[in-house]
This record gives structure tokens, sequence and C-alpha cells, in this order.
């Protein structure tokens, strides 16, 4: 691990006791200038100072600014005209604001127009809560405001405007996430820490940190993710973070309905029904949804349940309790992967009739947030998981054999339960006058996972049970628990230098323990089937570690609508228990496979111009030391893959985005208009700069493909909406080795290029009064096209992208 006299001096200065400071306080109240009632989430907007508070239950408000003279601030809030003051600092009295009610109902294009108004910020505050985000590369994404295929998570549309994402497109109506970038693996969104409402939701953050649960984008109010620099307060992950915010209770009614069903191509059919409200102290927020649907390959058919309640108390102005609970339940039949033949032939077919695969996944969290004083508060985040994963099916790297009927299934059986608690504290103080935040915290997680694996019945239904007794001479058997314990302690410090300047230095301390216990059964039989000898081999390791790591942040704001911020942070990720035990036929794991290492660095300028364009350019570099990843390997003439530390690579390159109001600034904004045009860009470059295998030095990095671009034109007249999004990948290789596509009988689809593609896909909506019709099509022109190769389930082999598919969805809202 990296130690230099800059990180000891960076731990230095983080343990400076904070100061009081005298911040100039801005607090008011904003009621309805005809009733003269308070008015709640209003959103309160300071454009110079980069502030975006909101008005509690009882219409007040309250921010700390360090300037003097005129401030101007802007309230706004749907159903109000908008409303810009500016105040002369220090402020005297409270701020009284009196916000006049429109006198007709805004249609679905006026609310756009407003809401692009109110300068709407697309990264994340550099204070958020009790965190940090000053200098880091951060995005976030308004789910309300996107006019797309909601009803499956379509990830292609969702995350449109973060730059760099690779994203597997699977059809199974956005059941799972996968979504990578910057050459990490998307499976399962894996190399990211993945939360929702800032608690963890994977499988085991550690030893298994994937993702088998993702919530409806019907119920997301904002996705945020942070790059790398994550690592410092939300774990070591190359990736960083992803956090899906959910709805919360609506503070001005008892009682809000909203229901929508929508039908689509391939017999979709998904349900989706949220309730909320507020009654005096206490507020709610929950919604039940289902899926269903038979896939556009046979064998592919799916229903899921998901439930989510939402429950908080107020106790006071300074502290409140809120609970979260969730439940997902699905099925699904897996129609395996092809080999690039097949795929070539017909990418809809499939020979995998008696592959299934079942998750339960349940969530429970408690959350107590505190205000100490309006410079100091905490909150601590209590969560846990019971959960399961069962696949069962045919699985051989002959992806072109038939399945076996008379041939045992395999079923491979995960259990997760795992608990956590995450303490922070942040407080706001000042240094020679100039404001700073400081931030402290710790997390404990400890898991207890299992995973099982043998012979499963013969029929072609979804039996989960083993059947190791009528099948003894099934190769492959193992039981297996990993206990992983993670103990951390994070810092991080907001200087502000100058009132341009801003530096943040950060440190996390880490203690990790990922053990792997039990025994597999080797079977030893003769060409008949007989069992001749069978041995059990105990499989018994533990890795304990700790270590230190480090990161700075810059952000210079250059005006008031210009930032200019640098990041460089270490990275860790721990090697995993799928790591460690392979249960793929064909696959091995090299003994001494260790953790893989290195640091991520951003930098980059965002901001607006003359209010019609928001824009975020930079460049970033990755050094990724020891990367895991498969091999060709051959031993006594037997070809396999193995598991291996590849070795080290860099990945560095460009990333831009930009959003221009064009019908703003040709014509001024005119009513009943919308007309807005996105550009998302990535150019990637990678190389493997050293290697265990001579032929690799020098090759590019799996999973990074050159080119992924994003553009799309918004356009809208009164209550219609209209998005037509196109987006192009170039090619990416699946191995160290760059290995060329494989064609002919044989080949297992596993390892090998992912061709170019491009994809347009259009959504429309139409509002009227309480309801709103959704329609749209994805994959417009009917592209033929893969974005992943699977190891395992649920392929192995080619999973082929979903073809042109429609959409419709109706909503009402009570």
């Amino acid at each position: 691990m990296i130690q230099s006299k800059v990180y000891k001096s960076i731990g230095l200065i983080l343990v400076f006791c904070p100061w009081i400071w005298g911040q100039h306080s801005v607090s008011g109240t904003v009621v309805d200038a005809a009733s003269g009632e308070a008015v709640p989430e209003v959103e309160i907007y300071v454009l110079s100072e980069g502030i975006q508070v909101q008005t509690g239950p009882e219409g007040s408000f309250e921010f700390n600014v360090n300037t003097t003279g005129i401030l101007r601030i802007t309230a706004f809030r749907y159903g109000y005209q908008i409303q810009e003051r500016a105040i002369d600092l220090p402020l005297k009295d409270p701020l009284a604001i009196r916000l006049e009610r429109l006198n007709e109902e805004l249609s679905e294009v006026i609310i756009a127009q407003q809401r692009r108004k109110t300068f709407q910020l697309k990264q994340l505050k550099d204070v958020e809560g009790t965190a940090i985000y000053a200098g880091k590369k951060s995005e976030v994404i308004l789910v309300d405001q996107l006019t797309t295929n909601k009803a499956t998570n379509n990830a292609r549309q969702l995350y449109s405007q973060v730059v760099g994402l690779n994203i597997y497109d699977n059809g199974d109506a956005g059941l799972q996430l996968n979504i990578g970038g910057r050459g990490l693996d998307p499976n399962r969104t894996s190399n990211f820490n993945t939360r929702q409402n800032g608690y963890d939701i994977s499988a085991d953050v550690l030893g298994y940190p994937e993702s088998y649960y993702t919530p409806p984008a019907e119920a997301v109010k904002e996705i945020q993710i942070v790059r790398g620099a994550a690592s410092l307060q939300y774990g070591t992950q190359f990736g960083g973070l992803v956090n899906f915010k959910l709805h919360e209770p609506d503070p001005t009614k008892a009682f809000t309905l909203t229901s929508r069903q929508t039908v689509g191509s391939f017999d979709l059919l998904t349900h989706f029904t949220s309730v909320s409200g507020t009654v005096g102290k206490f507020g709610y927020y929950a919604y039940f949804n289902y899926k269903k649907g038979n896939g556009f390959r046979p064998n592919s058919s799916f229903n899921s349940r998901n439930t989510f309640a939402h429950f908080e108390y107020t106790f006071s102005e300074k502290t409140k309790l809120i609970s979260n609970l969730s439940y997902l339940n699905y099925l699904a039949q897996q129609a395996g992967g092809l080999n690039d033949s097949q795929f070539l032939e017909d990418p809809a077919q499939s020979n995998r009739p008696r592959n299934w695969f079942r998750v339960d996944w349940l969530l429970p969290s408690l959350r107590l947030e505190h205000s100490f004083s309006e410079n100091s508060e905490m909150s601590l985040q209590l969560f846990g998981l019971s959960a399961s994963r069962k696949a069962l099916g045919f699985r051989i790297n002959r992806v072109d054999q038939d399945d076996l009927q008379d041939e045992p299934r395999e079923l491979i059986d995960g259990r997760f339960r795992n608990w956590g608690a995450e303490l922070r504290y942040l407080t706001r103080y000042s240094i020679f006058k100039k404001p700073s935040v400081f931030l402290i915290g710790a997390k404990y997680y400890q898991a207890n996972n299992s995973e099982q694996q043998g012979a499963a019945s013969l029929s072609d239904r979804p039996d989960f049970e083993f059947q190791n007794e009528e099948f003894p001479a099934f190769p492959r058997q193992s039981d297996f628990s990993f206990p992983n314990t993670n103990v951390a302690v994070f810092s991080e410090n907001s200087w502000s230098i100058t009132d341009k300047l801003t530096v943040t230095p950060g440190l996390r301390f880490e203690y990790i323990k990922t053990q792997s216990e039990g025994a597999s059964t080797v079977i030893i039989s003769d060409n008949a089937g007989n069992v001749l000898d069978t041995n059990i081999q105990r499989d018994d390791r533990t890795f304990e570690r700790s270590f230190v790591l480090a990161g700075l942040g810059l952000s210079y704001k250059a005006t008031s609508t210009l930032e200019i911020y640098l990041n460089a942070s270490q990275n860790y990720r721990s090697v995993t228990f799928n790591d460690i035990r392979i249960t793929n036929p064909g696959f091995r794991v090299d003994p001494n496979i260790t953790d893989e290492s290195g640091f991520t660095t951003d930098i980059g300028v965002r901001g607006r111009w003359n209010r019609d364009l928001r824009y975020d350019i930079g460049a970033f570099f990755l050094s990724y030391d020891q990367r895991i990843g498969l091999v060709d390997s051959i031993e006594d003439t037997n070809i396999f893959k193995l598991r291996i530390n590849v070795g080290d690579a860099i990945l560095y390159g460009f990333e831009g985005f930009a959003d221009w109001n064009w019908m703003q600034t040709v014509f001024d904004a005119p009513a009943n208009w919308l007309g807005s045009y996105f550009i998302n860009t990535a150019i990637t470059e990678s190389e493997y700069t050293r290697s265990q295998r001579l032929n690799e030095s020098g090759n590019q990095v799996e999973f990074v493909p050159r080119i992924n671009f994003k553009t799309g034109l918004r356009f809208g007249y009164k209550d219609f909406l209209g998005t037509l999004q196109y987006t192009s990948v170039s090619r990416q290789f699946t191995d160290g080795t760059n290995s060329p596509r494989e064609l002919g009988a044989g080949a297992s689809g596993i390892i090998g290029e992912i061709p170019a593609y491009e994809i347009w896909d259009l959504s429309l909506s139409y509002s009227y009064k309480k309801w709103r019709l959704e329609t749209g099509i994805n994959n417009l022109l009917n592209t033929n096209y893969f974005t992943r190769r699977a190891t395992g389930y649920p392929g192995p082999g080619i999973i082929p992208a979903e073809p042109r598919a429609w959409y419709a969805t109706l909503q009402f809202t009570l």
C-alpha cells in the first residue's frame, strides 16, 4: 500500500480540532400569499454559493454563508410562481417569502421549463447531509424528469446522461442492474458500492458485492453516482458509489396514490402502486411492484414481486427516526448462453429448457438523524440483509450441446446473512475566518454467508432441492460458509482556502477479514457412472489485512457558474469468495490469488452557461494493480480457464457531457414548447503494463470500449413530451488475451470480443389532469447485438440483447 509523507501530512491535518465559526445565518419562512399557510418542500437556491435547501413541514428554511453584501436567492415550488429576491447581508430579521399561486394548471412542458429555471444541480452539493462531496466527480439522475421506459428499468435510457458507463442489456424487465465503467466488469454492478437511501443492498459488501436487488425506477427519486473518490467515505471499490434515493412521504397531504399499469412486447405486464402522506409528525411512503413476461427467447419467462415501506417520525426540528423495509422475490427461467455461430444463426434460440433462477431479498434498515446545533449533525444507520439466490440448470461449456434431460441438473444455493452500522458526524467551523467542514465516521459490518452445490432433479420444473443421494456420482458437490468482518474509520475535511478554492483531504482505515470454510467432494467414477471412490477435500482459507487509503480533492469555483475540480483517491478490492471458489466446470483458481489495489484521478470543469447550457468535461486516470481476470491455461493437455491476478493495468481517457436547452436559446423559451439536446461521450484507452502472461502485456483491458457515445433530443408541446436517444458503443474484449470471436461447433462463447453496436430508443408521454399515458419503442431499428459473455449463470456464453420492443403505461394519480 502506498505510504508517503504526503499522506502522513494529510492525517495530521485531519486531527485539527474544528473551531466554532462565524458565518452569516440566513433563515426565513415561506407561506402561501393567499391563505398565509406555511408551504413545505419549497426549493431555495443561492446560485452564487451553490446552495440548495428545502423548506420543512412548517415552511421554514435556514442556511449559512460566509459572505457579505447582496445575496440573490430563488424560491420555487410546483403550482407557484417563481420568486427571486435580493437581500443585504448580514440579515437583521428572518425572511418572510410569500408565494403566489398560479391561476391555471401547469402543463408538463411548463413544469419542465420552470424546473430548468431553478438552476437544477446535476452534481451533488459540496456538503449534503452528513457527507462531503466537494471536489469529487459526481452525477445525479433526476428520475422523475426523464421521459423513458421506467417500467422495465431500462438502464440504457435511465443512465444516458452518466458518462462512460458500460451496461449489460439483459431484457429481463430490469430485475438486475448491470453497470460498470472505466474497465470495470458490469456484472451485477459488483464494482460499485451499491446503496439504497444510504445503506448497503448487495449480497456481501466485501465477500460477494453483487446486487441481485434493484429498486424499480418508478419508485426512485434520484440516482446518485460518485466515481472512484467515493472510496474514502463509502468503501474501497474502484467504481465508487451508486445510491438509489427513493421517494419520500408527501409532506403536503395525508394521502396520495399513484398507480401505473404497463403492457409491452413479449407478454410484458407490470403493475406499480405507491401511497404516501404525512399526518402530524408521522410520514409514510410505500409501494408494491409486480412484473411478469415471457422474454424474447424460449425458456425465458419471469415474474417478480417487490414491496417497500418507509416510515418516519419527526420528534423535533432536530431529531428524526426513519425505518425502511424492502422485500423482493423473483423467479426467472434462463434461456442459457450461445456461442458466436449460434448467435449469428438466430440470436433468439435456446437449448436450455431446465435452467431456473430464484432470488429472495429482505432488507431492513433504521436511521437516526440528529442536529446538535445549526453547525453540527450526526446520522446513525443500522441495516441488515436476509437473502438467498438459487441457480439451477444444465451447465457445460459446450453451449451448442442440447440439454441432456436424462442427466441431473446442477443446483447452487447461496444464502446471505449480514448486518452493519454506520455512524457519521459532521460539523462546520472556520479557520482564519474561512468556512470549513469536518466529517468523521465509522462502519462495522459482519456477514455469515454460505453456499452449497450439488445435484438436483431431472425435471424441467423449478425444484430447488438437492438430490445428492439419488445421484451420488454427480461430480460437483460442495458445502462452504463465508464469515466476513469489516471495520472502517474514515474522515474528510473540506477547507475553504479562499472564497473560491476548497481543499478536501481524507483518510480511511480498513480492517478486513474474509474467510472460506468448507469442503468439496471429489467423485471418481468409471465410464458407466459407477462410483469408485469419494474424497472429501477441506479448503479453509483466511484473508486478514488492514490498511489505510488516502485521497485529496480540490475545487476552484472561478465564477458562480464555473467550477474546476481535481481529485485523487486510492482504491482497493478484496478477494471475494466468488474469486476463491469457482463452481463452474472448466474453471480453476490460482491458489496465490491476491487483492487488487490502485488509485483513481479525475480532473474536469463543470458548470452552466447563460442558464441554457449545462456541462461537465474532464479526464481521468485509473491505475489498477493485480487485476483479477480469466486467462487460458493448459495442464496435461487439458485446456481450462484460470482465474488469476492477470497483472497491472492503466486506463485513461476523456469524458464529456453537455445538455443544451436550445429552445430557450433560440426562441427565448416560448410558452408551451420545450426543446433540449444532450451529448455524452467517453473516449477511453487502456493497457496491461505488466502481466504474468507475456503475451498479455500491452493488450487492451477487458470491458473497455474505446468509444462510448450517447446523444438525445428531448422535445415537447403543452402536455406532450418525448425523447429520442441514440447509443453507440465500440467493440470491447472480455479477457486479457484480447481473444477474437470464435466460430464453429464446440466454441464456448465465454471468451471473445463484443462487437460494436448502435441503438435507437423513442419514448413519449401525454398528461391530462390526473392521468398520464407513456409509450415508446426500445431498439427502434431492431438491431441484433449482445453486450455480455457470461462465464456462469445466466449462461455460460453469449446473452443476446433484447430486439425491438414496445411498451405502454397508463398512470393515475390521486
